[in-house]
């Protein structure tokens, strides 16, 4: 990954210098992604309906596979997801969509391949500590999460109801 801070196999201690460098890495995605976010509002283009053959055309492109998750997807239940992010600029035409379910492109958002990787590799990581609940870190992610995933699921019923 560019930028990436690498840390070599080591069994001392992670220092207190490379989880700041960590920390600062992840600070600075989110600071780019909101620049390329702000600087694709201006010249963003309308968004404009795919034609049936363009959809058959994108799903086709990964042999009717989510190109997130790689899971099989429904010839109607899926969205065509940008390459390069409508908010960045992205345009609507074939050449930049993929397929995807609904819940991978929308956890995707916009976020850069590095960003997004570094997600994903935080999320199985956690995923681990929280299945194992061998730490008091896994213990607390198991909590914290489910207690956000609670507030969640009770705004989309209050969403509902509306």
């Amino acid at each position: 990954m560019s930028g990436w801070v690498t840390v070599p196999p080591k069994k001392k201690p992670i220092t207190d210098e490379e989880v700041t460098a960590f920390s600062d890495r992840l600070q600075q995605l989110h600071r780019n992604r909101e620049v390329h976010k702000k600087a694709g509002h201006s010249n963003r283009q309308a968004r404009q309906s795919l034609s049936r053959s363009e959809r058959t055309r994108i799903l086709a492109k990964t042999d009717g596979r989510c190109h997130i998750c790689g899971g099989l997807i429904g010839k109607s239940a899926w969205q065509a997801d940008h390459v390069l992010a409508h908010s960045a600029g992205g345009t609507h035409s074939a050449d930049n969509y993929l397929p995807a379910h609904a819940l991978c492109n929308n956890y995707r958002w916009d976020y850069s391949a590095e960003e997004f990787q570094l997600i994903l590799k935080l999320g199985v990581w956690t995923r681990t500590q929280i299945e194992r609940l061998r730490t008091d870190f896994g213990r607390k992610a198991a909590a914290a999460f489910l207690a956000h995933e609670s507030k969640r699921q009770a705004r989309r019923k209050e969403k509902e109801k509306r």
